[in-house]
């Protein structure tokens, strides 16, 4: 079968929803598929204002005719940026059938940014975006009711997995003389790493990660140790050397992070919200409070074997698998017709 997978967030960008992607589209090649991952990298690109690690698609009028000539027989937009909305349009116009999928809140990261911007507002935008959308896929059953009360339909279950052949316990050579606290992910705005790094704990404060807010908080907080991006074995070793990985947002659809670092043995301490709320099982695999510092240090506590032992329930092959469940073949019918000379000109 013959997929293809459209998205705005693609490397060399490093976050959940580019892990995500990577691991389907391998898994899928696994399994016997032909896939093509349509990115910023297939077009030209110009860095988006404060945030230049995101690329932003401009030659948009090319999408359509990649589409055809890869002629798919399923087509999911993993992202409303402005690759999946000309995906979508082109889609749409030949009534052809497509899945998308809700990895980040959109909305709540817009009014972080510019508090003047309801959040009504922003729930409108992405709900146009889906609405055509035969099936909307999202990680977890408690999205899935959030969402649902934003009037979203056709909502599907795509849980996530995580990689065991890359993250799984390591036998430390030294045990560290001091606690290390450890955060992963993009250093910006919406992922409230201050909360984090206010903290009066222990140890070691380290960040993995990039972002704008990068400059700002290493000069606001010199005492952390800030690590830039690691990849593969690099960024498993982080993991494994950690005591307690903390995950400060308040606003992420689930956290990847989480689950990778559980996967090396080490618990989570987090608030409690959407995302450590499906990740984690309060007191086996991560402490939840309202007072960060007091999860972190009672986190301190958990078996790192009960969290290694959690994390490997979790595969990303049944998650591909999954995926593949929640999708809508293309009618090879239709799909010719709408690659007719006919169509083609209504470009």
């Amino acid at each position: 079968m013959r997929v293809l997978i459209v998205t705005d967030a693609w490397t060399p960008q490093v976050n959940g929803v580019v892990t995500s992607l990577q691991a389907l589209s391998a898994e899928l090649r696994g399994l016997g598929h032909q896939v093509k991952v349509l990115s910023p990298k297939d077009f030209r690109a110009l860095p988006c204002p404060t945030y230049p690690e995101i690329s932003l698609v401009w030659n948009l009028w090319r999408v359509g005719p990649v589409i055809r000539d890869f002629a798919p027989d399923m087509v999911h937009l993993a992202t409303e940026g402005p690759l999946g909305w000309a995906a979508r349009r082109w889609l749409r116009k030949r009534q052809l059938a497509f899945s998308t999928a809700i990895h980040t809140r959109f909305p709540e990261y817009l009014t972080s940014r510019w508090p003047w911007l309801p959040l009504s507002w922003g729930y409108a935008w992405l709900r146009a975006f889906h609405r055509p959308s035969q099936a909307v896929l999202l990680s977890t059953e408690r999205m899935r009711g959030e969402f649902s009360a934003w009037g979203f339909s056709h909502l599907e279950l795509w849980r996530k997995g995580v990689d065991s052949r890359l993250f799984y316990p390591r036998l430390l050579r030294e045990v560290p003389p001091q606690p290390v606290f450890l955060y992963v992910g993009r250093l910006a705005a919406e992922k409230n790493i201050e909360a984090f790094l206010a903290l009066d704990l222990p140890g070691v404060k380290r960040l993995v990660g990039d972002g704008p807010q990068r400059q700002a908080l290493a000069a606001a907080y010199p005492q952390a140790q800030f690590l830039g991006y690691l990849h593969g074995q690099a960024l498993a070793d982080a993991y494994g050397a950690a005591s307690v990985l903390v995950f400060p947002s308040l606003t992420d659809t689930y956290g990847l992070v989480m689950l990778e670092a559980l996967a090396c043995g080490t618990p989570v301490a987090a608030f409690p919200v959407a995302g450590p709320l499906d990740v984690l099982v309060p007191g086996v695999t991560g402490v939840l409070a309202a007072d960060l510092q007091a999860a972190c240090l009672a986190a301190l506590q958990l078996s790192r074997e009960g969290c290694a032992e959690h994390a490997r329930q979790q595969s990303w092959r049944a998650s591909a698998q999954e995926f593949l469940a929640r999708q809508c073949l293309l009618d090879g019918e239709s799909y010719a017709q709408a690659c007719t000379e006919g169509a083609l000109l209504a470009d």
